[in-house]
């Protein structure tokens, strides 16, 4: 199933896609004004995109500017859960051991909700990665942040959970929330 929908991802037409991460940043943003609204000091994780996934920099632009303050996933290991490095467009990035786009300064912080990209999503907000199981283990422990995935709607699929997945509190994309 992973494969059927990174291809389907992969073939989305260029000026569909520029469209949909438009209207994506828009509901996003709308997202992320009201979530700040209760959280004004909070930093919003977020994501740099690799292969295929909605591209949300202009909007990540338009919340940095309203003063939001952002962070990015830095792997650490292949069985640990990420770390986020606090962020703001424009700044030095460098890239890490996948090829990912990171920030150089390298300053840990502690993200009050998170936008996580997903491959797949079903009815139940259960994610479906790439399988690394990196966001897994960091939403694993008790006191978790807010988690929003982050896909196209063609993302929506009939599958069940592992023991291991967790819910995410919401999904956006180009069509609707859910």
């Amino acid at each position: 199933m992973r494969r059927t929908l990174l291809a389907t991802r992969q073939a989305i037409d260029p000026a569909h896609r520029r469209d949909w991460d438009a209207e994506l940043g828009k509901r996003v943003i709308a997202w992320a004004s009201g979530w700040s609204q209760t959280h004004p000091d909070g930093t919003l994780g977020v994501y740099w995109p690799i292969r295929g996934e909605p591209d949300l920099r202009p909007a990540y632009d338009e919340l940095a500017a309203r003063g939001m303050r952002l962070a990015l996933p830095v792997v650490t290991g292949v069985d640990s859960p990420l770390r986020f490095v606090s962020w703001t467009p424009g700044e030095a990035m460098v890239k890490d051991g996948f090829g990912v786009a990171i920030p150089a300064s390298y300053a840990t912080v502690m993200p009050q909700a998170l936008l996580i990209p997903c491959v797949g999503f079903n009815r139940n907000k259960i994610r479906l990665g790439y399988g690394g199981g990196f966001y897994d283990r960091t939403l694993a422990p008790l006191s978790r942040p807010r988690t929003v995935g982050i896909a196209y709607s063609c993302g929506l699929a009939e599958f069940d959970g592992a023991a291991h997945d967790i819910a995410l509190d919401a999904v956006i994309t180009e069509t609707a929330d859910l």
